[in-house]
């Protein structure tokens, strides 16, 4: 993508750092909320109330449907998609009598941002682009474009560019917390961890509430630390005002309900977040996940054909047809499949970046040498944990097991970044050892990706639990050899204990300056 922003070197740039800034003053809130933790890969926000003047007994108005998406839009809160088109024609139109409006220009960029999002429709986003630009080009440097701009690269899973925009927005005005977000969704696609944390650290030390609340759970779901992720989402859930927004966080609430294997909790924030909001189709795709793991396959089957009806994202494709396979109906998933590669087309066409989703189509169900040939590029580019597990499962599906498994290990070594609790991982990295006649560390991933959510998969899950019993049980050979299992983990030329690492062991976070 075309910057117009002064693209930083990765080092030494990050929010926070040998800077003196002081909190803003914070607005009012009428009752106070515990900050805790999130699930990932989203965009999400802030709350920033914009409510009409003037009450009458009954009390205040409710804000009308455009200003309500634009309380939404200019704070990366999900908003409803018919009050997005409604906000959308309404900057259109002012747009078409007062052409130098910069920040309705940045509004309609970020609005039809979350309208490519909340669609799964990447046509939006040249448009959105578009929208940007003109902003910038009508007052330069402005925070709210480069914030935008930023927003976009994330949903186009550009995060190299999603840095480079955000970092710059910050250097435009650090004072403006919605400034915050995007640069986590960066750092974390990038592997850098650190630094994703010491951004939400400022932007706690800026402001408080749901969305922030919401940020903070992403972070500590991808550090490990589910608990607080999921009480963080409760209680963001619990103060959200706008229907959509409650609805996207109980969906992440269902997610992490999911990951742990919780099915009834997971099915409930599902079932909720649908209720509250009819187009939340992330909650659908999640209702037909965890009614497969119940048995109930007809409403697992309709569910996701109703998500893939309105929001056609690539995993739901994958996933709908893992299912079917699952069925014995493999024609069915070949539909699904062509699909998958119909969306991913469509997405490069929008300028997004779907060499993940993929890479792990091509490795499981495809061509394997092209599943790593586009998964080591991607991992040059951005390499974070999802993208090493994927890789070393493209590898280990390639017949190149022993490199497969210093990227597995990448993947699930918390020394390394691999601080995710995923069944997902685990299972990669069992098989991966099996395979290389690893007898006990295999049996522990494999046991622990059934432990972490015994329904993971409905294709992987059967496999896990055949390999256990292959495996058998445990035997004095099986006692690990740590030592010996940390030098194989070594990728070849690897550098001392505490210098920068290559391969396989690229950075993964970079330490805060003192």
């Amino acid at each position: 993508m075309e910057k117009s922003a002064t693209d930083h070197s990765a080092a030494g740039n990050d929010p926070g750092e040998n800077d003196e800034d002081t909190p803003e003053r914070r607005p009012r809130i009428r009752r106070p909320v515990l900050i805790a933790s999130v699930a990932g890969c989203a965009v999400l926000g802030g709350l920033l109330a914009l409510l009409p003047w003037g009450s009458d007994d009954t009390g205040p108005a409710a804000p009308a449907p455009g200003a309500q998406a634009l309380t939404a839009v200019t704070t990366g809160v999900p908003a409803a998609l018919p009050d997005l088109a409604v906000l959308i024609d309404e900057r259109e139109a002012r747009l078409r009598t007062h052409p130098r409006d910069a920040a309705s220009w940045a509004v309609l960029g970020a609005a039809y941002v979350e309208q490519g999002r909340r669609t799964a429709e990447p046509v939006y986003y040249p448009k959105a682009e578009k929208a940007l630009r003109t902003s910038l080009k009508v007052r330069a440097g402005n925070a709210e474009a480069l914030s935008g701009m930023a927003a976009l690269a994330n949903a186009r899973r550009d995060f190299r560019a999603a840095q480079t925009w955000g970092e710059a927005a910050l250097k435009a005005d650090r004072k403006r917390w919605t400034t915050y977000p995007p640069l986590i969704d960066a750092y974390t696609g990038l592997g850098r961890y650190k630094a994703a944390e010491r951004t939400l650290d400022r932007l706690l030390a800026l402001r408080s509430g749901p969305a922030v609340q919401a940020w903070a759970a992403a972070v500590y779901r991808d550090r490990g630390r589910r608990e607080d992720a999921a009480a963080a989402l409760s209680d963001a859930a619990a103060a959200a005002e706008a229907p959509a927004e409650r609805a996207a966080y109980l969906e992440r609430a269902g997610q992490l309900a999911w990951e742990r294997g919780d099915l009834e909790v997971a099915l409930r924030h599902f079932q909720e977040a649908v209720r509250l909001d009819p187009d939340q189709r992330a909650a659908l795709a999640g209702q037909g996940r965890v009614l497969a793991a119940m048995g109930r396959t007809t409403e697992a089957l309709n569910a996701y054909r109703v998500a893939l009806a309105k929001q056609p994202c690539p995993e739901y494709a994958l996933e709908l047809g893992e299912l079917y396979e699952s069925l014995g109906l493999g024609q069915a998933a070949r539909v699904q499949y062509d699909l998958l590669r119909e969306r991913v087309a469509e997405g490069a066409a929008g300028g997004v970046d779907q060499e993940l989703i993929l890479g792990r189509f091509e490795a499981d169900h495809g061509d394997t040498r092209s599943a790593v040939r586009r998964l080591r590029a991607e991992w040059r580019r951005q390499p974070g944990i999802a993208v090493a597990d994927a890789l070393g499962w493209a590898l280990h599906r390639a017949g190149q097991h022993k490199e497969a498994l210093k990227f597995a290990r990448v993947a699930t070594d918390k020394a390394r970044g691999g601080a995710v609790r995923s069944a997902v991982y685990a299972y990669h990295r069992g098989m991966i050892e099996r395979e290389l006649e690893m007898a006990g560390p295999a049996r522990r991933h494999l046991q622990e990706a059934l432990r972490i959510n015994p329904h993971f998969s409905p294709t992987r899950a059967p496999a896990a639990e055949t390999a256990l019993r292959e495996l058998g049980e445990p035997s004095v050979e099986d006692v690990p050899d740590m030592e010996a299992e940390a030098e194989d983990a070594k990728p070849k030329g690897a550098k001392p204990e505490g210098a920068k690492p290559e391969g396989a062991e690229a950075e993964v976070a970079k330490p805060a300056r003192r």
